[in-house]
């Protein structure tokens, strides 16, 4: 079913704020923005110039890239603006809510609250490996659910619930909207759900080139979805989300030399995830490191601060996520390069044996 009637009602109609470069027309002479008719000195990138809202380039390189059409992709300033917009679109505040995992990514209880939205959790269990069933999900779905927040693999636990998508997108259709976040898909074993959006319109799909493709600082990130609900996504998006600077860094990481580089470095990832997963599971202090699909592994230990502290001081920062839900002692340590991931394993065995990191 189209997931348009679940959209704010007061957003019919709505008509987006007529940037110059949203209109259309173009010439060799531009008047019309306001704009400085020179570039500042030291510019090769005609930053003078408003960029393109959507730039042409850079969404059919996206869609070929997901293997989606070109009116699919709305393309924003990474993932965050994409949940932000979403939420914007289909949420009235002190009215709709939004289901998410717990622990899970922690921008959509952030967004949910930001837009007034109540945000619903789906408690995942430590000692069951953070499994999902869809019994569970749909257990906090209501009346008021606009949309259901389903990260996989999951951050902070690198649990992949794919499996799960189909079943949520027949249980969800009419009722919700089911937000399917990929930002670390490139690292598991596991079928873009952008397969199914031809099929499934109520179906959103997030992807990211900040992980895989090493542009965090671009900010470059894509919804994937119906072309309609694309369209009410751009029109209430910022008039120029995209820096010009960012695009052509996309673009250049999108060329098919880049990406056979980016293929070879997502597979020594993999690699040094499960040497990484392995090494840490010795350590004396160290109590679980569950299985991952991301680029990052996250485990238990009997003094997480302690040893975050003694990480730190031999600098190496990783994230303490113990005051997530169910998460209590635990860290969540990205895979770096072999010599990073070496000092790490240096470090907490020395701290273990008190030694000096």
């Amino acid at each position: 079913m189209n997931p348009l009637h679940l959209l704010r009602p007061d957003l019919a109609g709505f008509v987006p704020y007529a940037s110059a470069r949203r209109v259309g027309a173009d010439a060799p002479v531009r008047l019309d923005a306001n704009e400085s008719p020179w570039a500042h000195g030291g510019d090769t990138l005609g930053l003078n110039r408003y960029p393109a809202p959507q730039p042409p380039a850079l969404r059919s390189a996206l869609a070929r890239l997901y293997g989606v059409r070109d009116e699919q992709v709305f393309v924003g300033r990474g993932s965050d603006e994409a949940i932000d917009l979403l939420l914007r679109a289909f949420c009235r505040a002190g009215v709709d809510n939004i289901v998410a995992l717990s622990p899970g990514f922690g921008m959509y209880r952030i967004a949910a609250r930001i837009q007034g939205a109540a945000c619903r959790e789906v408690p995942l269990d430590a000692g069951a490996g953070f499994a999902l069933t869809l019994e569970q999900m749909l257990a906090q779905v209501d009346a008021g659910t606009r949309l259901v927040f389903l990260c996989s693999p999951n951050n902070p636990t690198g649990a992949d619930h794919h499996a799960l998508i189909e079943p949520l997108l027949h249980a969800l259709d009419g009722r919700a909207v089911l937000v399917v976040d990929e930002a670390y898909i490139e690292y598991a074993q596991a079928r873009s759900a952008a397969a199914l959006l031809d099929t499934h319109p109520h179906l959103v799909v997030l992807r990211t080139l900040s992980k895989a493709h090493a542009l965090a600082g671009a900010r470059i990130g894509c919804l994937l979805g119906m072309p309609e609900l694309v369209r009410v996504i751009a029109a209430i998006a910022a008039p120029y989300p995209l820096p010009s600077p960012c695009v052509e860094a996309a673009l250049r990481a999108l060329d098919p030399r880049t990406l056979a580089i980016t293929t070879a470095r997502v597979a020594a990832i993999r690699a040094q995830r499960e040497h990484q997963r392995s090494a840490l599971g010795r350590c004396p202090g160290v109590r679980t490191v569950w299985p991952s699909q991301g680029n990052f592994l996250l485990l238990q230990l009997d003094d997480a601060r302690l040893a975050y502290q003694r990480l730190l001081a031999a600098g190496v920062l990783v994230r303490d996520v113990s005051a997530q839900p169910g998460l209590s002692g635990c860290l969540r340590i990205a895979v770096g390069s072999p010599e990073e991931n070496a000092r790490v394993i240096d470090v907490l065995a020395a701290a273990e044996a008190g030694l000096p990191a």
